[in-house]
């Protein structure tokens, strides 16, 4: 049977010396390799887990059940908001009511690359959207990430240094493996009839595009908020209101 991937998270009631060894010695005793550990927030620890026999898993779980000092909190294959979880010691907050806003603020800007290089290695169309207020690091994340990821990055519209709206890109900015930054202000506000034509060809293509202020680019155009596969929120404080009062027409000259 092909080796697969387990994420084991549990809580710890009572941390006293040997618990991890004892762990690790009963994982061991069933030939399952420990990949990578890490404590996780407040008083748990994460551990990325391998076997080629998913019984072991199932065997490991009813076990740990009879362990007072304690709790397993979950036992499953790995998502990608795990294994960076045990990466950076540290949870992505998500929206429990939609399951595909996550949320950050300038602090996580290490988690929040990283997260982004894991999605632009992926395959395939994919729309992400990232709400923030103006220079909170949003298109220097989306940089970072395309680094990370090893991917080339092309600007479809931008305000990064200065007000930038395409018409055309060139044959090789149009890869499809490339990620395409939008500004969804200045595309939907700023635009004229031929970025609106580039515009539909990139959202067309089989490809990774960041959106930024994906409020304003629903609001103003044809799409919905169907076409995001996430969207992800940057604050400066966790307390921050992402809010769009300023962003007026008179007003998109600035760094967004």
């Amino acid at each position: 049977m092909e080796k697969k991937q387990w994420y084991m998270e549990y809580k710890i009631h009572k941390n006293r010396p040997g618990l991890l060894g004892d762990l690790a010695s009963l994982l061991g005793m069933l030939e399952v390799n420990i990949i990578t550990i890490n404590g996780v927030e407040d008083r748990t620890r994460g551990l990325l887990l391998q076997t080629d026999d998913d019984e072991k898993i199932e065997l490991l779980g009813k076990m740990l059940t009879k362990v007072e000092n304690i709790s397993i909190i979950t036992l499953r294959p790995p998502r990608l908001t795990d294994i960076l979880a045990i990466r950076h010691g540290t949870y992505i907050e998500r929206d429990s009511s939609d399951g595909k806003t996550f949320r950050f603020t300038r602090s996580d800007l290490g988690l929040l690359v990283d997260f982004l290089g894991e999605l632009f290695k992926k395959e395939g169309n994919q729309v992400i959207g990232l709400r923030g207020m103006p220079r909170v690091g949003k298109t220097e994340s989306i940089i970072a990430g395309s680094v990370c990821a090893n991917k080339r990055w092309a600007f479809v519209s931008s305000t990064l240094l200065r007000q930038t709206v395409r018409s055309q890109l060139s044959e090789e900015e149009m890869n499809a493996n490339n990620v395409f930054i939008i500004d969804g202000i200045v595309s939907t506000i700023r635009s004229n009839e031929k970025h609106h034509m580039l515009l539909q060809d990139i959202m067309s293509m089989p490809s990774t595009k960041v959106i930024e202020h994906p409020d304003i680019f629903v609001r103003e155009s044809e799409f919905d908020y169907d076409v995001f596969d996430c969207i992800i929120e940057l604050r400066n404080t966790p307390d921050e209101e992402i809010t769009y009062e300023n962003f007026t027409t008179a007003g998109l000259d600035g760094d967004f």
